[in-house]
């Protein structure tokens, strides 16, 4: 087995792993979100989602193969996730914003913390190994795939700390929708780093990441 086809190889198992767990981990974090009015829940549900989409697209590259030069597909695969980022941010915003104007807030934060409990769990080990498979096939696809998993990593923890303060102090209400918004940025960040990254003109479909 040639290097580049093991790296490869790795690429397709870390993509159907976020695949299966991310699927498993939205459908989980919306159910909660929902019946129980968290925005911050479902916003971390929906961004499951997002990264289900991410590795979809990576997918879609690992398809075409990277012996061949493919800016272009690589252009469009970052473009494809940075676009993902910024929709997922205009829904929590508005979300949030609605739900700290009526003074609303979940019955309990307890499914959050589990919930990011299990996430932080899980995502350390695949960011840093979408990140090393990134950097062996020099693909800015695979890197902004990565990008997504370190994202998780932020909204895990901002989840986490947000459902153990409501659980302390239920009279801070209003931090479900603040975490939300919070949430949102951090999505909003790496969504417009990875467009702007696409349509530069010096954009070269590598990861500059380096190589092992």
């Amino acid at each position: 087995m040639t290097g580049a086809s093991r790296w490869e190889r790795c690429a397709w198992f870390l993509a159907w792993f976020t695949v299966i767990f991310n699927l498993l981990e939205g459908a989980v974090s919306i159910g909660f979100g929902v019946g129980d009015d968290s925005v911050a829940l479902w916003g971390f549900g929906f961004d499951s989602l997002i990264e289900v989409a991410s590795a979809v697209v990576v997918m879609a590259r690992l398809r075409q193969g990277f012996k061949a030069t493919g800016t272009e597909s690589e252009r469009r695969a970052v473009l494809t996730i940075g676009t993902l980022f910024v929709l997922l941010v205009v829904v929590i915003q508005v979300g949030a914003i609605l739900q700290l104007g009526s003074h609303h807030h979940p019955p309990t934060t307890l499914p959050g913390l589990v919930i990011a409990s299990v996430s932080l769990a899980f995502m350390f080990f695949l960011w840093r190994a979408k990140t090393r498979v990134a950097g062996a096939l020099d693909s800015a696809a695979l890197k902004s795939d990565a990008a997504c998993s370190l994202a998780c990593i932020h909204l895990s923890l901002v989840l986490f700390v947000g459902s153990l303060c409501f659980m302390l102090s239920p009279r801070l209400w209003w931090l479900d929708g603040t975490a939300a918004i919070l949430l949102s940025l951090l999505i909003l960040k790496e969504g417009l780093e990875g467009i702007r990254a696409a349509r530069s003109p010096d954009f070269t479909g590598g990861c500059g990441c380096g190589h092992d």
